[in-house]
């Protein structure tokens, strides 16, 4: 059962306020006199504009967060309503789509308004970022606001998103709780024969059953003795005793992700199968073991590798074993040897070794953790320590 009760929906206007007032301190201290923003979870952070309307590409959104005071929303005017329920009483809004200007002088306006027609204004452009604008809309836009220029500020916000506040980290411990109930009643649901898009709607169904409000993603796998391709989608293929099965969801509620998987046997495994199972499970205890406030990134790479290595496995080939979770399901940081970031409490992880074995079958596991002063806290109902087989 799931043992917690639903948070609130949405946030007081002072989680907003504390959000704003950080970056405001963090741009001051950059030199920065306003950050455009321009992607969904950057303007849901600051505002709490919830929507499923960024699933058409047609219309440019913006938010400005100047150095002082409030964001100002520059919008279509489709998107008023919806954005004068948040806490900001600046909207400035156009009707789109314009092919002639659409948004753009008015985003200018805006931005010279706000910074004295003067300044650097704050841009995402590092890693995990996109500009979600036509190039040469943005071209116009550096043409119309002439004597500003634009600065990397994907620091400032990688800061800001990697420490969850208490009231997203009780969302994102509520959806944890939902996927895990769904997961726990896998075995009951399914069986073999089933073919996997049968068992990839089912799965879906549950979630929603269960509280999720949505299931963007589910990386699904199924093939005799094991998986090698969790990205595409089911089949109608029907399954079969001995196959191994993997399901990967991202669900959300309220804005906010879950990212963990489980791994089953449709009634028999082979012995290989339930060794990396094995191994698997002890790889992610090390991961989360090694999750302490101050601890790095490669430590808990280092952790996990240690287990597989030592136990003759090769690492799977995705290039990371986990990474950051909150309002996007893969977030900043990645537990990579490439990334420097070392742990604070707050911090939302995933935690998820993965390995081949046999003839270039591969083997995953995930879990959610909460990064806090001593051990980390489980979000995600731990797995079974035993490969789980669905008997019938």
């Amino acid at each position: 059962m799931i043992s917690k009760a639903e948070p609130e929906r949405g946030f007081p206007d002072i989680e907003f306020e504390k959000r704003t007032q950080n970056a405001q301190n963090m741009m001051m201290d950059k030199g920065i006199s306003a950050l455009l923003l321009t992607t969904e979870p950057e303007i849901r952070y600051f505002s709490g504009f919830l929507t499923q309307f960024w699933q058409s590409p047609t219309r440019p959104w913006f938010l400005v967060v100047p150095g002082k005071g409030r964001p100002v929303a520059v919008i279509p005017q489709i998107g008023r309503e919806c954005m004068e329920r948040t806490w900001l009483t600046d909207i400035r809004t156009w009707d789109s789509p314009h092919p002639d200007d659409d948004g753009i002088k008015l985003l200018a306006d805006a931005l010279k308004s706000l910074t004295g027609n003067k300044g650097r204004i704050g841009l995402a452009m590092g890693p995990e970022t996109h500009l979600r604008l036509p190039l040469n809309e943005f071209a116009k836009l550096n043409e119309a606001i002439g004597e500003q220029e634009f600065a990397d500020a994907t620091g400032i916000l990688k800061s800001l998103r990697r420490i969850k506040s208490d009231l997203e980290i009780a969302k994102i411990t509520h959806i944890c709780e939902i996927a895990s109930e769904a997961f726990d009643t896998l075995p009951d649901i399914v069986h073999t024969g089933m073919s996997e898009s049968q068992i990839f709607r089912r799965f879906k169904m549950k979630l929603i059953e269960c509280g999720a409000d949505d299931v963007p993603y589910i990386a699904f796998g199924a093939a005799p003795g094991g998986y090698r391709d969790i990205i595409s989608p089911p089949s109608d293929r029907a399954t079969e005793p001995g196959d191994i099965m993997i399901l990967d969801t991202g669900s959300i509620r309220d804005g906010y992700f879950c990212d963990f998987d489980r791994n089953f046997a449709f009634q028999h495994a082979s012995d290989d199968a339930k060794h990396a199972n094995k191994i698997l499970y002890a790889a992610t205890k090390a991961g989360i073991d090694a999750s302490r406030p101050g601890s790095s990134i490669t430590d808990i790479f280092q952790a996990m590798m240690h287990i597989m290595e030592s136990a003759g496995y090769a690492p799977g080939s995705v290039g990371r074993m986990g990474h950051g979770l909150g309002m996007q399901m893969t977030e900043w940081p990645s537990i990579a040897p490439f990334d420097p970031t070392r742990l604070e409490p707050g911090m939302v992880m995933t935690i998820e070794p993965g390995l081949t074995y046999g003839d270039g079958l591969t083997m995953v596991h995930e879990e959610n953790i909460l990064i806090q002063d001593g051990p980390p806290r489980l979000l995600s109902r731990r797995a079974d320590p035993e490969l789980p087989i669905i008997k019938d």
